[in-house]
């Protein structure tokens, strides 16, 4: 169970970083807007701590945006339903196997202004949150079936991008442009890139 845990909480760990930091390539101005805000917070300190993690707000915004529109499981394990109920007119009886797209409801017209857009000011002044409570947003899954590892997922992906964000400066390859960055999805059980992310870090020598 503990290995599970493990290994489910890194390799979604790795699957969100990747698409926070081509999201944040094809958005040079929500780029330069966080590592701003970590650079600000950290001054002249030499490594960030996790107590700093919980100071960057705007950072939380981006990853909140990050798994709206890159859920790591776009499905959520199945669910069976324990009595009748009815949803948008149709009668579910007991024993229906359920599946949660939790992709799709991330990218909803109906829920999300602007829901292919990458906008992580969206989250501003808002009490939706990634814990299960807000049906809007269920990376982790909700209830009694949600994630176990979604405590230390969060810390990874926060500790990893923070460090990334404040220690380098991120550029294209030579002859490569924004439009050029592939969002092409890997299908499966986890959603990853399918193509690798191509970026070139600059040493951040102001620390």
């Amino acid at each position: 169970m503990a290995n599970d845990i493990l290994l489910a909480g890194i390799d979604t760990a790795a699957i969100t970083m990747t698409w926070a930091m081509t999201e944040l390539a094809k958005n040079p101005r929500v780029m330069k807007k966080v590592q701003s805000e970590i650079r600000n917070h950290m001054g002249n300190k030499s490594m960030i701590s996790l107590d700093d993690t919980d100071q960057l707000s705007y950072l939380k915004m981006v990853i909140k945006e990050t798994w709206r529109l890159h859920p790591p499981a776009p499905l959520l394990s199945p669910r069976e339903v324990v009595s009748e109920f009815e949803i948008n007119g149709y009668t579910i009886q007991p024993k229906t196997r359920l599946h949660v797209n939790v992709w799709a409801i991330g990218r909803d017209p109906n829920t999300w202004k602007d829901p292919k857009e990458f906008l992580p000011e969206r989250f501003m002044d808002s009490d939706i949150d990634a814990k299960g409570q807000n049906f809007e947003l269920l990376p982790f899954g909700g209830g009694r079936r949600i994630c176990p590892a979604i405590y230390m997922g969060t810390t990874m992906v926060e500790f990893g991008l923070a460090n990334m964000l404040y220690n380098f400066d991120w550029k294209l390859p030579e002859g490569m442009v924004v439009e050029d960055i592939d969002m092409e999805e890997c299908p499966g059980l986890t959603v990853s890139k399918k193509s690798e992310l191509l970026l070139v870090p600059v040493k951040y020598l102001d620390h």
